[in-house]
C-alpha cells in the first residue's frame, strides 16, 4: 500500500540495531502516522496495547 515504506522503516530499522518489541514500544513515533501501528503492535506484546 501506499505507507508500507513508513512501516517497513520502523522495522528495519528496529531489526539492525537489534531491538526488541519493549524497544520499540517505548520509542517515540510521529503522530499522526501509521508508524504508530508499529508501536501499537509492539505494546500488545506486552501489557496490551493503548488503542484496543
Amino acid at each position: 500500500g501506499p505507507a508500507a515504506g513508513e512501516l517497513i522503516h520502523e522495522i528495519c530499522v528496529g531489526m539492525e540495531f537489534g531491538a526488541s518489541a519493549q524497544d520499540i514500544a517505548l520509542t517515540c513515533h510521529a503522530h499522526p502516522t501509521f508508524s504508530e501501528a508499529v508501536r501499537e503492535a509492539a505494546l500488545a506484546c506486552g501489557d496490551g496495547p493503548i488503542h484496543a
